[in-house]
């Protein structure tokens, strides 16, 4: 796929890649040889129907491609941006063990743009007279609300946030996920019958309890998401210049802080560190390329081990985005109480433990000069407190179907797994849904 050149994509926050033309899409397509056990729909979380996509639009019926991912998928052009298809559809690529695989997401990224302002299918279910309300706008909520909504409940979205998407508006640059994208996909579910209500904090301007009384709900699904940054818990992380990679995201993608006379303000820095190899530390890095600092990512693994998609990585090196692997740091130190050094300790790779090599100190120390630190070093679920709602290991505790323990409420994404991928929180927010109709359909 055609990108733009790093030299000019540094200077604004526009997409980074141009998407294929007609023939590479259809000569793309016919890549695909039809397996007959379609690994590829059993890699992906929402169950499209890769193979018979991939044939309509080898045979250019654009139309009727688009329509089959959507009978499936509520957010084809988010999906076919920002999911990790390698290790997804893709990764199960028959193609893929003898070569590159087909190139699904770009694919799926190709015929959601060709038809952005397309509505959904809009074969919608009679209506029903249950009431159900989704908390949380982002990939778990939206296909939990566009799922039911299709087989005619009246669903509410409450975000608290200002403007719809949850995670897709606030944590996913522009250059990955244009914004425009998102409101779009929003939208469409709008036109369905989803109604979203923001600047609403469930457990603050309204409590689980009051959705299932005097609010009138019958079922609520929490799609609250990870938004709860984690810090190091070293000496000097208060210092000035020092930020989570959620608040440094949030005042660029939501706020557009980088815009001139934004309201909301961001900090140029000259050099920033950035701590962490996930996508998340990939797209802080390159927003901080893009607000003029120099960059480098410490990551206390070898490049090898690497988290973020590798496509990110290479994008980030191509801007010129420096990395410092088996590094950790231990210290921040401050002068006049601003960030100027972060002093880390060089790491060996030693035993495995679940699967990855441990980290080991080797006790040899450096520092690298900066007026900046952003940690990405993941996030936690956004607590929302409720009597006889349990927890489980990593957030909200449900059974395989997103029921949690109090009756009514169910649960997905991010809000129960802790932080993941935008399609693997699709995936709850459809297993969700259907469990709310049969829940609703005992009644």
């Amino acid at each position: 796929m055609s990108e733009v050149d790093p030299s000019e994509r540094i200077l604004n926050f526009d997409e980074a890649a141009l998407g294929y033309t007609e023939d590479e899409a259809a000569s793309e397509a016919q890549r695909c040889i039809a397996c007959k056990n379609a690994p590829c729909v059993s890699g992906c979380p929402v169950g499209v129907d890769i193979p018979a996509f991939l044939r309509l639009l080898s045979e250019r019926k654009f139309e009727e491609a688009y329509a089959v991912i959507t009978e499936t998928s509520c957010l084809p052009a988010v999906c076919g941006r920002v999911c990790p298809q390698e290790t997804q559809c893709e990764g199960s690529c028959t193609r893929g063990r003898n070569g590159d695989p087909v190139a699904i997401g770009g694919l799926e990224r190709f015929l959601a743009d060709r038809f952005r302002d397309a509505p959904l299918p809009s074969e919608i279910l009679p209506a029903k007279n249950r009431r159900v309300a989704v908390v949380g706008s982002g990939p778990a909520g939206l296909a939990c609300a566009g799922e039911l909504v299709r087989r005619g409940y009246p669903v509410t979205v409450f975000e608290a946030l200002h403007e719809a998407g949850g995670v897709l508006a606030y944590g996913i640059p522009a250059f990955r996920l244009p914004k425009d994208i998102v409101r779009r996909e929003v939208e469409k579910l709008r036109a369905l019958g989803v109604e979203f209500v923001c600047d609403a904090v469930i457990g603050k301007s309204l409590h689980l309890f009051e959705l299932l009384g005097e609010e009138g709900f019958d079922a609520v699904f929490l799609g609250t998401g990870a938004g709860l940054p984690r810090f190091l818990g070293i000496a000097g992380e208060g210092a000035a210049g020092v930020f989570s990679a959620n608040e440094y995201l949030t005042r660029i993608n939501l706020m557009r802080a980088y815009e001139e006379g934004a309201k909301t303000p961001i900090y140029r820095a000259r050099h920033a560190v950035v701590v962490g190899g996930g996508n998340v530390a990939m797209d802080a890095a390159r927003c901080a390329r893009r607000l003029g600092a120099e960059v480098t990512v410490v990551y206390r693994r070898s490049e090898e081990e690497l988290p973020a998609r590798r496509e990110e990585v290479i994008r980030a090196k191509e801007e010129g985005i420096a990395f410092r692997f088996l590094a950790s740091p231990v210290e921040i130190l401050s002068e006049n109480g601003r960030v100027s050094k972060i002093c880390c300790e060089e790491m060996a790779l030693g035993e495995a433990e679940g699967g990855r090599r441990v980290p080991v100190g080797t006790g040899k120390l450096f520092s690298i000069g900066t007026d900046c630190v952003i940690l990405a070093l993941g996030t936690s679920p956004n607590l929302l407190a409720a009597d006889g709602l349990k927890r489980g290991t990593h957030g909200i505790l449900v059974d395989a179907d997103g029921r949690t323990s109090m009756q009514g409420v169910f649960a997905g994404g991010d809000a129960v797994t802790g932080s993941a991928t935008v399609i693997l929180a699709m995936g709850a927010g459809k297993r969700a849904a259907a469990a709310i109709d049969e829940y609703l359909s005992a009644l």
